[in-house]
């Protein structure tokens, strides 16, 4: 076991230390806790004991986030404890950079930037590629990051348009049965990719661009025999298309255009023993040319700690 040791870091703005430090030490305690490590403050102070390794991850967490601090952004409970997790993901031997080129999403109504090693790396083949899979479980925020990259670029004019699909299989992709107009119909399916656009757009901004065209949310079957120009195109739930519908998807892309596919294929819907579209594209399109597969996985659910563990348990389960 290695010997303990102490460190001082030494933060100079005195004004952010109540945001680093946590209402009553609750972010020096989280960190304690973590890393097993002591951490004493005396103003801008800190001296934090313990294993060479655990005071690493540990003052590696309060370097970044006083960082944003001084950059001005937010440092909120979930904030600190992604930082944790990054830390955490870095002692277990997973590759965190810490350069200076970190994707930061900058929306109308919030800050967006990557909470986990798997997150970041989504974003920066988000930003660099036309065509992404983002492929993981739960909470690991393959939609919500796409959707926000959507905004972000049609706010600076890069693409004209976000186009937001989803295969409803659910209701077998023919809705009639459903009452009420179209839209009373899809809109259940649809719901969490307007979840996501209130968090960066308001209301008042999301209705007038969906007026005008600017923003599309459809299922998938409206996808066919359109070719998508100008646009940044997301495909949420992808596990449920059929390899058909995923290769129709696909071919829609049309110049000067972004793709995301987004699922989980632990949470295919799909009748027993079809094919998932998402499965097949994935084992086709690897090593093709600008396409990029990022998988993420339970290091990168980014919800509630219990989802985590949810995850874990049932991908632990065995088939009976």
């Amino acid at each position: 076991m290695s010997d303990q040791v102490t460190i001082t870091l030494d933060f100079s703005n005195n004004r952010l230390l109540p945001f680093l430090f946590g209402e009553h030490n609750s972010y020096l305690n989280l960190l304690e806790k973590q890393f097993h490590v002591h951490i004493q403050s005396r103003g801008g102070r800190v001296q934090i004991s313990g294993v060479p390794e655990a005071i690493q991850s540990a003052q590696s967490v309060l370097r970044y986030c006083y960082s944003r601090l001084e950059k001005g952004l937010s440092l909120d409970t979930i904030e600190f404890e992604a930082a944790i997790r990054v830390a955490t993901q870095s002692a277990l031997g997973m590759h965190v950079t810490e350069d200076q080129d970190e994707v930061i999403l900058t929306t109308h109504r919030k800050v967006i930037q990557a909470r986990s090693a798997g997150q970041k790396t989504y974003l920066k083949q988000l930003q660099h590629n036309e065509m992404v899979f983002g492929i993981g479980p739960a909470g690991t925020g393959k939609t919500y990051l796409a959707v926000a990259m959507g905004v972000a670029m049609m706010l600076s004019g890069q693409v004209d348009r976000i186009i937001l699909s989803r295969p409803a299989v659910e209701a077998g992709e023919h809705l009639g049965f459903l009452p009420g107009d179209l839209r009373e119909k899809i809109d259940p399916y649809l719901r969490p990719l307007y979840d996501a656009l209130h968090d960066m757009l308001s209301g008042e901004q999301i209705a007038k661009r969906m007026n005008t065209g600017d923003i599309e949310i459809a299922p998938l079957a409206f996808m066919r025999g359109r070719t998508l120009s100008n646009a940044f195109i997301i495909l949420d739930e992808a596990q449920n298309t059929t390899p058909e519908q995923m290769k129709m998807f696909l071919t829609r892309l049309g110049p000067r255009s972004r793709m995301v596919i987004t699922g989980d294929l632990t949470q295919i819907d799909l009748p027993r023993g079809s094919l998932s579209g998402l499965k097949e594209a994935k084992e086709i399109l690897e090593g093709v040319e600008g396409v990029s597969i990022v998988h993420m996985d339970v290091q990168d659910v980014v919800r509630h700690p219990l989802v985590s563990r949810i995850v874990t348990a049932y991908g632990n389960k065995r088939p009976a």
